[in-house]
């Protein structure tokens, strides 16, 4: 019985230094990326529908500088002057026009919007505070955290696989 115990022990040890010494597994390239954003900062040349303020010019710059190596395959942003001058950095980078949508559009319906018409590549939304969360949940069906007022730095990005399944994760403008 103790050659069998002893053979079972060098068995079991080869076993673990294989698989300690093989490659972990890689993530999977997802097939579609999402990428959901508040506008940048704004000036206050105008209450109603203001233009970004030389703070937000510098945010939309940083970030389309952040997407430079992504496969961006649209750019959505409302009608506002703060949304599309955020999103247009990005979308000149990437030799593309921001695509206008109707900020009053359902989070669950434009999702679903996007999801149907993007299944490859990388795809930037920018909105609003009271917004960006919701399309972020709808994308990803979890749960994302309101966002206040005066934050402007968060990045939502929802990366689908190629089962449909979406993985949320967040991360900040530097």
């Amino acid at each position: 019985m103790a050659p069998i115990t002893r053979l079972s022990f060098l068995s079991l040890s080869v076993l673990l230094a294989a698989c300690a010494s093989a490659p972990p597994t890689p993530t999977p390239t997802p097939n579609s990326s999402f990428v959901i954003v508040r506008h940048a900062e704004k000036a206050n040349d105008d209450p109603r529908d203001p233009n970004l303020s030389e703070a937000g010019r510098a945010r939309a710059e940083r970030l389309a500088a952040a997407l430079k190596n992504q496969p961006v395959r649209a750019v959505y942003a409302t009608a506002y002057r703060r949304t599309q001058q955020t999103g247009e950095p990005t979308a000149r980078s990437h030799g593309l026009q921001v695509v206008t949508y109707d900020a009053k559009q359902p989070a669950t319906d434009f999702a679903a919007s996007l999801r149907r018409e993007h299944t490859a590549g990388t795809v930037l939304v920018v909105a609003h505070s009271n917004t960006a969360p919701e399309i972020a949940a709808a994308l990803c069906q979890c749960t994302v955290a309101p966002m206040a007022e005066t934050e402007f730095d968060r990045r939502m990005r929802i990366d689908v696989d190629r089962d449909g399944h979406p993985r949320y994760t967040e991360s900040r403008d530097q």
